[in-house]
């Protein structure tokens, strides 16, 4: 079976938590992406930020982007898998906290990100439809 290594975008980087929001936008635009890992100055994973939440958290409630810092759109302790775990288990954790995107642990170190895009290349076609609506649908 897949491990969580073989289906994760390798190399995720990581948005500082004390650089601004302004600066997590135009990385995202930068890689393409819609979320950036987190990490803090002891190179640990600290939460996931998304492009929903500077629109939604940020820019929306007025508050300035370039002054708001990542490290505040951090919220709780982020959900993550171990590099080894198998794809049942990723989907498990995926559909359980209802997460888009979960970031690759190894050696207590970010070592990549799976996203739906990722799954949709390796999953089945059941498999996929299930998470889809699992999380979409918040059953």
């Amino acid at each position: 079976m897949p491990t969580a290594s073989d289906i994760m975008h390798p190399g995720a980087q990581c948005i500082g938590e004390d650089e601004s929001l302004f600066q997590a936008a135009q990385m995202m635009r930068d890689l393409d992406v819609g979320s950036l890992p987190i990490c803090g100055q002891d190179d640990r994973l600290h939460g996931i930020l998304t492009d929903r939440d500077i629109v939604l958290r940020c820019c929306a409630q007025g508050r300035d982007p370039a002054q708001v810092r990542a490290g505040e759109m951090a919220q709780g302790a982020p959900h993550w898998v171990d590099a080894r775990s198998d794809v049942d288990r990723v989907l498990t954790m995926m559909e359980e906290h209802r997460i888009r995107r979960m970031p690759v642990i190894a050696d207590h170190r970010l070592v990549g990100m799976i996203s739906e895009a990722d799954l949709a290349q390796h999953l089945g076609d059941d498999q996929l439809a299930h998470f889809v609506e699992t999380i979409c649908a918040g059953k």
